[in-house]
């Protein structure tokens, strides 16, 4: 398995907005397309309501490689700065977990 966390500072509200209608027209097309990609959850945050997190979870290396070449994802990589303030990527190694595979 290959997992990251991004978490997302978004500029204010209306862009917020925005962001997240891009974010749920990409993950349609994730669901769709991407076999690799076994969990894309992406998430608000109590107390933060400019900041979101993604938990991304592939088949391996080369499924995230995939996900980078998919035309909905490459969208929203372009679109991504007209929302988004500052973003931090962390890249894991899976350990134990519930509902993964092994």
């Amino acid at each position: 398995m290959f997992a990251l966390v991004v978490k997302f500072d978004l500029f204010d509200a209306d862009r917020a907005a925005a962001f997240d209608q891009l974010v749920a027209e990409t993950v349609k097309s994730i669901t769709e397309n991407e076999p690799g990609t076994l969990v894309y959850a992406t998430n608000t945050v109590d107390g933060e309501p400019l900041s979101r997190i993604f938990y991304e979870v592939y088949r391996d290396r080369d499924a995230f490689k995939e996900h980078e070449r998919q035309p909905h994802t490459r969208r929203f990589l372009d679109k991504r700065s007209e929302y988004v303030a500052s973003f931090r990527v962390e890249f894991l190694a899976p350990a134990v977990a519930k509902g993964l595979p092994a």
